[in-house]
């Protein structure tokens, strides 16, 4: 059996769930597909140039040939852009993971914690924003002193 197919070395959900084993998928699947990638992107480029100087077919209009060669190669270069975008997508899903099943659990604790810490009296959890009342009279204050901002305008103008 080759080495490469066997169920212990193939990737699955339980693997994916520690750090280290996320770097090391990461690892090995930018390995795979930078290649890719770049033997994409070379073969759309030669493709490109020998298409633009190809001569054009009797009956084309000027610099149909340039569109034509720009419409041909375009697949290849969206390839190589999609393959990219994977690679991107993947490292999208390791701080996700991260955030979400690693960060949030601590995150959460910490803020319970602090909840805990508020009804005992030992510390305040939340500090609120200052209440509605006195953030009207701030306002009000403020308008006292630089004045309305369609004060000077005059109706009809």
């Amino acid at each position: 059996m080759n080495e490469m197919n066997k169920p212990s070395d193939r990737w699955t959900p339980d693997r994916l769930q520690t750090p280290a084993d996320r770097a090391i998928h990461l690892g090995q699947r930018r390995a795979q597909l930078h290649p890719i990638v770049d033997d994409l992107r070379r073969i759309a480029r030669e493709m490109e140039a020998v298409m633009r100087e190809a001569d054009s077919i009797e009956g084309d209009f000027p610099g149909q040939d340039r569109i034509r060669a720009w419409h041909v190669t375009r697949p290849l270069f969206k390839a190589a852009d999609d393959v990219e975008r994977a690679l991107a997508d993947l490292l999208t899903f390791n701080t996700r993971y991260q955030r979400s099943y690693e960060e949030l659990p601590e995150k959460r604790a910490k803020k319970r914690e602090a909840k805990e810490l508020a009804r005992n009296g030992q510390q305040p959890a939340i500090t609120s924003s200052p209440s509605s009342s006195s953030g009207r009279e701030a306002v009000s204050s403020e308008q006292a002193q630089y004045g309305d901002v369609f004060d000077g305008l005059r109706r009809g103008a």
